[in-house]
């Protein structure tokens, strides 16, 4: 396959997913009732909400500062700043694309290499990863009961075989693979590997604690964002917790696998909210609403960060 074809595909499936699912979204609840359920929404809830983005956000700029510095480059805080915000905004065009654009934009205006500036985005990324999948076994701890029950309740003993048979597959290619000596393997063994050593690496970091420190509060921002919005729709007053958490981690699969989650935010929320009985009106409202706010706020301060990157650098420069 040629390379222009592979960026296309790379750039059309996404989008193509996106459609489909903004599609299945709107054929479950009418465009109108979405509009009638957020017109009655408070939105001094979504608001909060969008300010606990907002923290998390700036924290994030922030905390690149401490994985620069060892490497030599004190970058200004605002062109952290403002990278962040245009990542989020150009991720909405291909997924994952704003994290080449990031490195990018420091490379132009700070002079950090490219393979440096990334390969520090891919290690907090695997901090983030960790941060996800410890929410994700509290979840788990938590209401450990419920889930065993809800899957109890809808596993046929054939599923289960073919869970079983999976797994065994599974395991049995792990110790296949890791006999191979092949080239795609010994290149997947290496990603594996630079991945490990990366999350490492921030345990080595001169300041390793506030980065830590400030990849709990970024989460915790991401939660709390999800929690408050809750609070704007009564409907949702007396929803348990664990659908918030369930809810979240939904939502945040859906941003990574789409174009910012477009059409897949509000799909992902009304699956992991119906597991809990909860209308399926007031679920998709919620999921539009909270992405769309979201969107709203990315577009704007990225857009203003896109637009003010070179007035700001070519002030330093004449300075």
């Amino acid at each position: 396959m040629k390379p222009t074809q592979k960026k296309i595909i790379t750039i059309a499936i996404p989008i193509l997913i996106s459609i489909g699912l903004v599609w299945y979204s709107l054929s479950k609840v009418p465009i109108s009732q979405i509009i009638e359920e957020a017109k009655q929404a408070n939105f001094w809830w979504i608001s909060l909400s969008v300010f606990c983005l907002t923290l998390s956000h700036l924290s994030r700029a922030y905390r690149w500062l401490y994985m620069l510095e060892p490497l030599g480059y004190r970058v200004k805080l605002p062109n952290s700043i403002m990278a962040v915000y245009a990542t989020y905004l150009i991720n909405y065009g291909i997924p994952r694309s704003g994290e080449i654009a990031r490195a990018t934009i420091l490379s132009n205006y700070e002079g950090v290499p490219f393979e440096k500036g990334f390969g520090t985005i891919v290690a907090e990324r695997v901090a983030d990863l960790i941060v996800m999948l410890v929410i994700i076994c509290i979840t788990l701890v938590l209401q450990f009961e419920f889930i065993v029950k809800f899957f109890s309740e809808r596993l046929t003993s054939n599923l289960f075989i073919y869970i079983v048979v999976l797994m065994l597959f599974v395991l049995i290619l792990v110790l296949i693979l890791r006999k191979n000596n092949s080239f795609l393997v010994k290149k997947a063994k290496g990603f594996l590997n630079g991945i490990i050593e990366g999350a490492l690496s921030i345990f080595k970091m001169e300041k390793k604690w506030a980065f830590i420190a400030h990849t709990l509060f970024i989460w915790s921002m991401y939660v709390l964002m999800f929690y408050t919005t809750t609070f704007a729709f009564k409907s949702l007053e007396n929803i348990p917790f664990a659908a918030v958490l369930i809810g979240f981690i939904y939502a945040s699969f859906s941003v990574a696998a789409t174009n910012g989650g477009t059409g897949a935010y509000p799909a992902a929320v009304f699956a992991a909210f119906s597991i809990f009985g909860i209308a399926k009106d007031p679920s998709f409202a919620f999921g539009w609403v909270l992405w769309g706010s979201q969107t709203l706020m990315v577009i704007i301060l990225g857009g203003l960060s896109l637009l003010y990157l070179p007035i700001y650098n070519r002030k330093r420069a004449s300075i």
